[in-house]
């Protein structure tokens, strides 16, 4: 048995691991990876393997770095099936359109700048249709249920606590008459998040494939978290002011929804409206309402006591149209602006930042990690000059960060991830994240006695 790392490997995102086993090929996620603008596109289109000979494909969410790469898989030949829990290809569905659909629109703005440059027009690096392609491979499986995606796999799907629909893959392989147990966490979720259960440890694994994204940094309490997201929004409404928040359309997006929705609801914070400018985002809420069965018991208690939905109360509103999101950037009036993407890449948060990030009464809340070089980790670094769709824009609003809101796993909780495992695991790689925190969750399990932990280079391989 081969793990082949290509993707994800010493950096966050862009997940995509691919196993060999008994001759048969299966791939766990098939993610964009988010970078430079120029290198995105370049390695998001070229896959280190031969995609027609993958077998199966399981994937453990739905963001975009984890299944965003699935269209160009099948484009270039892959027609086997996709394996995900219901609420996973529900969320993917609509997430592969959107970004097809985005990518779509943003190579046509940008084509309409450089034509006036007489620079070449760019191609998107996939369309809605190449993303509807995909989504019909999609087969749904109950967590917990066991399914044979190749000969001599049963896998199953355990609740990982991240998004809605988020797992961890549990494999158990049968190859020339050994038995190996496999545990690939996907992202892993934070105890006590709004609207998810908790994510559950794994347990008697041989080997142990998880995220390492905070393995250098313990998270607060969300409580706390949540607390100074209030005083975000509370000190930026007295001053009049906007609050601009970049966040993924999924999962996110619904956590900041549910906060402001108790902040108004119970918090006593002076309503002021609310715009989720998504639509993305707004099929996402809508998807999240289809699956309750996913919701914890505190969400289940606040929509009874609250009499309406978690996601809907009186002062939001669910922005549809182009037209409704370019009349936000007319008014003059506090409010708070969620829209995707989450790192500011694409999508309408552009143009909500081009008109409002000079204005120092606004704030730009970043409430998630931002990968290198882009626009969204530029705003978190503080840099004061930046180019939006190609022009210089000067800094003025506030800049703000709150990484407890974070929906992965902090040090703590992955130190304690990959001790479940510590009487049976033989080797722990590391995943998903930057060296530097790799190399401190390393020396933290180091400490507690557990030193096979490897934190694989992209495009290598192991043998187990």
């Amino acid at each position: 048995m081969q793990i082949h790392f290509h993707g994800a490997a010493q950096t966050v995102t862009g997940s995509q691991h691919l196993l060999e086993i008994n001759g048969h090929r299966l791939l766990l996620d098939c993610g964009l990876y988010q970078g430079r603008r120029g290198e995105t596109y370049i390695r998001n289109l070229n896959f280190a393997y031969e995609p027609r000979s993958v077998n199966a494909v399981v994937l453990s969410h739905a963001h975009i770095d984890h299944c965003g790469n699935l269209p160009n898989l099948v484009q270039d030949g892959y027609e086997g099936p996709i394996y995900a829990v219901p609420a996973t290809v529900d969320l993917a569905t609509i997430m592969l359109a959107d970004s097809g659909r985005i990518q779509e629109s943003d190579a046509e703005y940008v084509n309409r700048k450089r034509l006036k440059r007489g620079e070449p027009p760019i191609e998107p690096l996939y369309t809605e249709a190449d993303a509807a392609r995909a989504a019909d491979l999609f087969r749904g499986v109950d967590y917990g249920e066991p399914f044979e995606p190749v000969p001599g796999v049963i896998a199953r799907f355990v609740e990982a606590g991240h998004i809605l629909g988020s797992a961890a893959i549990s494999l158990e392989i049968e190859e020339k008459g050994r038995k190996i147990r496999l545990w690939f966490s996907g992202d892993i979720g934070r105890y006590k998040l709004p609207l998810l259960r908790d994510p559950v440890m794994p347990e008697e694994v041989d080997y142990l494939l998880m995220e390492c994204t905070y393995g250098d940094k313990p998270h607060n309490d969300p409580s706390l978290a949540f607390r100074e997201f209030r005083e975000v929004v509370e000190r930026t409404i007295k001053r009049g002011g906007k609050v601009i928040i970049p966040a993924f359309a999924v999962g996110r997006t619904q956590e900041l929804v549910y906060h402001l929705n108790i902040m108004m609801y119970a918090d006593h914070l002076a309503p002021v409206p609310v715009f989720v400018d998504s639509p993305l985002a707004v099929n996402a809420s809508n998807v999240f309402r289809k699956h309750p069965e996913c919701f914890d018991a505190e969400t289940r208690w606040f929509v009874q006591q609250a009499r309406h939905p978690a996601l809907d109360f009186k002062m939001l509103t669910y922005v549809q149209s182009a037209e409704e999101s370019k009349a936000l950037n007319l008014r003059k009036d506090p409010m708070v602006i969620i829209s995707a993407s989450g790192m500011a890449e694409v999508g309408r948060i552009l143009h909500h930042l081009k008109n409002n990030i000079e204005n120092p009464l606004n704030t730009v809340c970043i409430v998630s990690w931002q990968a290198p070089y882009t626009l969204g980790r530029r705003l978190a670094d503080r840099e004061k000059r930046i180019k939006i769709f190609g022009e210089p824009y000067t800094v003025k609003a506030e800049i703000a960060t709150i990484g407890g809101l974070s929906g992965h796993a902090g040090q703590d909780l992955l130190v304690n991830y990959a001790r479940a495992t510590k009487e049976t695991a033989k080797k722990v790689f590391l995943v998903h994240g930057e060296e530097k925190p790799a190399a401190a969750l390393t020396e933290k399990l180091a400490d507690r006695n557990m030193r096979a932990v490897y934190y694989p280079e992209l495009h290598s391989s192991v043998e187990i």
